[in-house]
Parts: C-alpha cells; sequence; structure tokens
C-alpha cells in the first residue's frame, strides 16, 4: 500500500462513520435552514400545501438540491483528506465548503437557473457549523495508538509526535485496544511474531510497514534509497502528469487576464520603488534536468542570472531586498510572471520548487538521489514550500528534499489539492518567505 492511502485513522465509534457524518451535516446543514426558511416565509400559521407549494418553487428547489449537492461533495472531499499527512481537516473546513459552494454559485449563474439567495447563504453557513460540530464531537475520542513490533529499523517510529507509540510487548493481539500495529515487515522477526502479524491482518486490525507510516505521519520519504511509487515503479504516474499538464494550461489561460492587470499593478509599485527593471530572468534546472530561465517580478536592488551560487541564496533580512520586493515576497506576487513558463511547458502551478542552476548543481554534489526531484514539472507552489517555506543550508535541503520525493512517489490530484489549499493559507500568512 502506498503512504499515500495509508490511513492514518482508525474509526471510533458512531461519529466517525461516514453515515452519520452525511445524515448530520444534511440535516442541520441543508434541511433545518430549508424548513425554518419555510416557516418564516410562509408565515407560523400556513398550511402544509402552503408550504409544500413555497419549496416547490424552481429557485427553492435549485437552491436546495444545489446546497445538498455542494454539502455531499464537502464531506466526501473532507474525509479523504484526512488521509494525507499534514493536514489539519479542522482548517480545510472552511475553504473546502466555500471552494464548493462558490462552484455552485458559478454553476447556477452560468446556466441562468433561479436561485433563492437566502436559502444557500443559510445553508453555506448552517454546513459550515455542522462540520465544525462533527470536528468538535470526534476530538473527545482518542487518537490513533500505534503498536510497534520490536526488531528491524522501527526506531524511527519512536521519534513520531504526531501520534501516541508503544510497544508491544509479546506476540498477542489480545486485550490490545483499537490500534494500528507497526513492524519492520522486511526483518526477520521470528515465526512468533510473523504468526501475530498474520493473526492480526486476519482479524481486520491494520498492520503497517513502518516506513509507510513514518511517510503518512510526516509527508515526507527516507533518503537511503529511491523510493518506488505504488505500482513499484520510480516513473510517477504518466496519465496523471498529461492530465495535469492540460489542467495547467486550461488554468492559465483562464487567470491571464487576472494575471496581466496585477502585474501592472506591481510593475508600477517596482519603478515607483526603486530603479530597475520590472523583470528579471534566472536560469533553473527544470523538468527532466532541462535548464530554463525562470520569469520573475524583480524584487532586489542587485540582479543575478543563477550562475552565482553566493548570490542565488537570499537569506533572513537579505540587504537586497527592496521593501516592495519584501511586500511581493511575503505574499508570493513575484511569482506571478512564471504563468509565461505554465504556458511554456516548463513549469506547473503545483511541483517542486525550481532551484538555481548553480545551486541545483551544488546539492547534486553533496545530496545523494537530488536529480530525481526532476521526474516532474516544477510548480510555482509545492509540497515542500507549504511545510517548510523557503531553506538555504544543505541540511534544510536534506529535509526538503525528503518533502519533494514523497510529492514525486504519491502524485496525485488529491495531493495537489492540499497543496493548493494549504498555499491559500502560506500567502495569507507570509509563511516562510525570504
Amino acid at each position: 500500500m502506498s503512504a499515500a492511502f495509508l490511513s492514518p485513522i482508525v474509526r471510533r465509534g458512531l461519529v466517525h462513520s461516514l453515515r452519520f457524518e452525511l445524515s448530520f451535516v444534511l440535516l442541520v446543514g441543508t434541511l433545518l435552514p430549508l424548513l425554518a426558511l419555510a416557516f418564516l416565509e410562509g408565515g407560523r400559521f400556513a398550511s402544509f400545501e402552503t408550504t409544500a407549494s413555497w419549496i416547490a418553487q424552481p429557485g427553492v428547489a435549485n437552491s436546495f438540491i444545489g446546497s445538498m449537492l455542494s454539502a455531499i461533495v464537502a464531506i466526501l472531499v473532507l474525509r479523504r483528506l484526512r488521509y494525507y499527512p499534514g493536514v489539519a481537516v479542522a482548517r480545510s473546513i472552511l475553504p473546502v465548503i466555500a471552494l464548493l459552494f462558490g462552484l455552485f454559485i458559478g454553476a447556477i449563474a452560468g446556466l441562468r437557473l433561479e436561485y433563492y439567495n437566502k436559502l444557500i447563504l443559510s445553508c453555506f453557513l448552517a454546513t459550515l457549523a455542522a462540520r465544525f460540530t462533527i470536528t468538535a464531537m470526534r476530538t473527545r475520542d482518542k487518537g490513533l495508538l500505534y503498536y510497534v513490533v520490536p526488531g528491524g529499523r522501527v526506531d524511527v517510529i519512536y521519534q513520531l509526535r504526531s501520534a501516541p507509540v508503544f510497544t508491544l510487548k509479546s506476540p498477542s493481539i489480545e486485550a490490545l485496544p483499537d490500534c494500528a500495529i507497526v513492524a519492520d515487515l522486511h526483518a526477520d522477526l521470528g515465526a512468533k511474531w510473523e504468526r501475530c502479524l498474520a493473526e492480526a491482518a486476519i482479524s481486520g486490525r491494520p498492520v503497517y510497514h513502518y516506513k509507510q507510516v513514518w511517510e503518512a505521519e510526516t509527508g515526507k520519504v527516507q533518503m537511503d534509497h529511491l523510493s518506488e511509487n505504488s505500482f513499484g515503479a520510480l516513473l510517477p504516474s504518466f496519465g496523471y502528469q498529461k492530465l495535469k499538464r492540460a489542467v495547467d494550461l486550461t488554468l492559465a489561460i483562464a487567470a491571464l487576464p487576472i494575471v496581466c492587470v496585477l502585474l501592472g499593478i506591481c510593475a508600477i509599485v517596482i519603478k515607483c520603488d526603486s530603479e530597475g527593471p520590472v523583470f528579471f530572468r534566472q536560469r533553473r534546472m527544470g523538468f527532466r534536468g532541462k535548464e530554463f530561465d525562470v520569469l520573475k517580478l524583480r524584487t532586489m536592488s542587485e540582479g543575478h542570472d543563477g550562475e552565482d551560487r553566493d548570490l542565488s541564496i537570499t537569506k533572513l533580512g537579505d540587504q537586497r531586498v527592496t521593501k516592495a520586493g519584501a511586500f511581493l515576497r511575503r505574499t508570493r506576487l513575484d511569482e506571478l510572471p512564471q504563468i509565461y513558463n505554465i504556458l511554456r511547458g516548463e513549469m506547473s502551478w503545483i511541483g517542486p520548487r525550481p532551484e538555481a542552476v548553480s545551486l541545483s548543481e551544488w546539492y547534486e554534489r553533496e545530496i545523494p538521489f537530488y536529480r530525481y526531484r526532476h521526474m516532474v514539472r516544477p510548480g510555482i507552489s509545492g509540497w515542500a514550500q507549504v511545510n517548510q517555506g523557503h531553506v538555504t543550508e544543505v541540511g534544510e535541503v536534506l529535509e526538503k528534499l525528503q518533502y519533494d520525493f514523497y510529492y514525486v512517489k504519491n502524485l496525485s490530484y488529491w495531493l495537489d489539492i492540499i497543496i493548493v489549499l494549504r498555499t491559500v493559507k502560506v500567502v495569507l500568512s507570509g509563511f516562510g518567505a525570504k
């Protein structure tokens, strides 16, 4: 099983079931707002026929059905996000539900259907409240427990801080609480432990290889060897890369008018702030190890082409960064011109950040397997950026590369969706900017 699909959740009781979640959200998030508005609109003493007639109006019916579908899809997306590392589902509730209701409103407007704005707004707020209530109910339960079978290379699991970890003292699953069992399945554990693991699996208890747990909980891939994906191959999904390229082009073309307006405003600010060109090019290492020129807004008083390693490193409090440049870096607006690189096929919206050629060559000499990150197109935002921020030292780059390897190994639209949602948070907070 791939680490990306390793469930970090052991379901506990009714509140964790999909049936309860859907029933509660649909009842509180859509049905109650409908009945409340029907009561208010029809009057306290309205008959059943009057209420039913009001609900049957095209605008009301369209709004109710659309809100219900938005709520259902939002719940399914949020449940899927729980299976990925580093994702605080509570923080994803608002953006996911807002996105789904926004798409619904866009569809209503595009198809010119009748709608009832009070009902849509009420369902949106009620769905938010219902989903946050479920989260509050779940926090009363214990989290996931890991019980580790001694032997092999499982010591790394004890370093996890995201879940309680205990040692399985004897080869027996009797009297164990609801938990997942972790073992080094490649080690020689002995006949008793192997029978114990087989019995645990037969009984339906989750049994995981220690490396899968470590990757799923940290969002990194260990660097002791090249890691294959769930199909046993080093090459990421070819089909998804083609689909991703089509989505990149579509979004780039759609965003071009808005980006041009923002670039015009940024150009005026840059020109008023300091002397020099608005844009600058820098040589970067890209897809499949091919060099290309990345286009960015100028944020420094001194330019550099990426050939000088020392100039390519932006340190904390770098004096070369202008006042306008600091704002552009913090909000990531300096990356907007890279839509040009996306249109040319040199970059993607999501992927490992492309490094300056001088830095890339330095890292390749210092870090084994570094070139493997070039298996996918570099991106404006990536898994390492939303988890770690900007890095410069070799030690930090090693950790960054672990995040990049995780992305390459588990390349999927679900992981890209998580990165998009977390990128919004990064932009708003300025996390990792230098």
